[in-house]
């Protein structure tokens, strides 16, 4: 039996917080990967006091040192690569390969923003007026609170922590309490590589708890939100009531279409790693899948084939090649998913409404109606559905017929058809020939509909301007 990792709160430099709460560990029942603090209104105020006090000084700091202290943080956590990806396994249940990669997109994220440390902020301007200059810059716009799901416990942190600290901010993060440990991993390498005390800081515990006392805090000038679109949408309102900045990533119902002259068995490789790898849990995750005839038959072999290759396995098993579900509840919501499309007339090409465990192997569900739920409704599992279309008019018309608008793709070889779709399809983020999922890390990223608060984009140079005002200058030199 593994020793649990302790998770702590950071607040003001210090390790705080008893570690009762237990996390299981989904792949091995019985076995508790981490325990945590259950965290406080009083801790969330102690978090913010300490970022309001720090926040002033970490601004004045020259952007290079700041930039550096990211760089240093990047560092430690590559050196620390095996423990840290190992404590997101237990917690979370990604295979290895998926945790060493996210922990190593956390990494690659610090390093992108701690560059930035070297970069311009600002620009200059020729004045309609004699003998003037016109100059602006980007200015932090002070403390801003996190909150932050389990599917990426620390590449999600990571990038909405490393632009708010760059540019200026004092941070209060608040992870999901499925996975702690690895929220507490990156807080204590950005303690280790020399951040000031208060700069960044975390506490645990429910949302309801403690994202709520942030939310409502009049300190915390900005919060970055993703998960649910219902809880999103509620914290939207909490923080315009008291016209604070926020941002919002939150549902997909990720579609791809797939017509006649696509490469049937791309196309399937293309399907099957969005839908099913890191167990079809993200946001960008493939869910429906339209099709044409000319291509039908041959597509769905070759997707039954490549679902084949998933095996859902404790992740630090070499021999799984996909992970658990990450608990109870979201199993349920799977094996509800299913059983409902079952019940209305649905067959499945692969997997069934049953599970061992929390192993819950891919679903491919056909027959299904464009309108029915497992079509429509986010399930955030590896189910996905397919729905007949007779062309790529009517597909693309499908697919946009959706509340959700996050990533979106096609399978084609034809120029044509690749251009139209990019430009007609309603979705922040457009794949052509690739999985929904999967995202560079220094473009801007996010959707649009109920996905987003389609405001400020995430991730690249964009990401900074959620975390920051523009302020203009004019010098008079006559």
């Amino acid at each position: 039996m593994t020793t649990p990792a302790l998770a702590r709160h950071l607040i003001d430099g210090e390790l705080l917080g008893e570690p009762m709460k237990e996390r299981a560990n989904p792949a091995r029942i019985g076995e508790i990967a981490v325990l945590s603090p259950s965290g406080t209104p009083a801790d969330a105020d102690d978090a913010i006091s300490a970022a309001v006090a720090a926040q002033p000084q970490w601004a004045r700091t020259p952007l290079p040192a700041r930039g550096a202290i990211l760089l240093k943080a990047a560092e430690l956590l590559r050196e620390r690569t095996p423990q840290v990806a190992a404590d997101l396994v237990r917690e979370e249940g990604k295979t290895i390969g998926e945790a060493t990669g996210e922990v190593g997109r956390a990494i690659g994220v610090l390093q992108f923003f701690g560059s930035l440390g070297w970069a311009s902020t600002g620009s200059t301007f020729s004045s309609a007026l004699p003998g003037t200059t016109i100059t602006t810059r980007r200015e932090p716009i002070g403390v801003v609170g996190l909150i932050t799901p389990w599917n990426f416990p620390i590449a999600i942190p990571a990038w909405k922590a490393a632009p708010a600290l760059i540019s200026g901010n004092a941070v209060v993060l608040k992870p999901a309490e499925l996975t702690p440990m690895s929220a507490t991993h990156l807080a204590v390498a950005l303690h280790d590589a020399g951040l000031p005390h208060g700069v960044f800081n975390v506490v645990h515990g429910g949302g309801r708890v403690v994202g709520d006392a942030i939310a409502r805090d009049p300190r915390v000038t900005a919060l970055s939100f993703t998960g649910s679109t219902t809880v999103g949408l509620g914290l939207e309102k909490t923080l315009q009531t008291r016209r604070a900045r926020v941002q919002l990533e939150m549902g997909g119902k990720n579609g791809v279409l797939v017509i006649d002259d696509a490469d049937a068995r791309r196309a399937a490789q293309v399907v099957s790693a969005g839908g099913f790898s890191l167990t079809g849990q993200a946001c960008t995750a493939t869910s429906r899948v339209y099709v044409t005839p000319g291509i039908h038959d041959e597509f769905l072999d070759a997707l039954a084939e490549f679902a084949g290759n998933y095996t859902p396995g404790d992740g630090l098993d070499n021999a799984s090649t996909m992970g658990p579900v990450v608990s109870d509840d979201q199993l349920q919501r799977d094996v509800s998913a299913v059983q409902q499309a079952i019940d209305g007339g649905a067959r499945l090409l692969t997997g069934s409404a049953d599970s061992d465990g929390l192993r819950f192997a891919p679903v491919i569900a056909i027959d299904v109606e464009h309108t029915a739920p497992i079509a429509t409704e986010e399930i955030f599992g590896p189910v996905v559905a397919v729905i007949d279309v007779p062309d790529y008019e009517a597909g693309l018309s499908a697919l946009n017929d959706s509340a959700y608008g996050l990533t979106a793709g096609i399978c084609t070889t034809s120029l044509k058809y690749s251009s139209d779709f990019a430009d007609r399809v309603q979705a922040g983020v457009v794949k052509v020939n690739r999985p929904t999922s999967g995202l560079d890390l220094h473009v801007p990223f996010g959707g649009i509909k109920e996905s987003s608060s389609n405001t400020f984009r995430e991730q690249g140079h964009s990401a900074t301007q959620f975390y920051t005002w523009e302020k203009t200058t004019y010098i008079g030199t006559e």
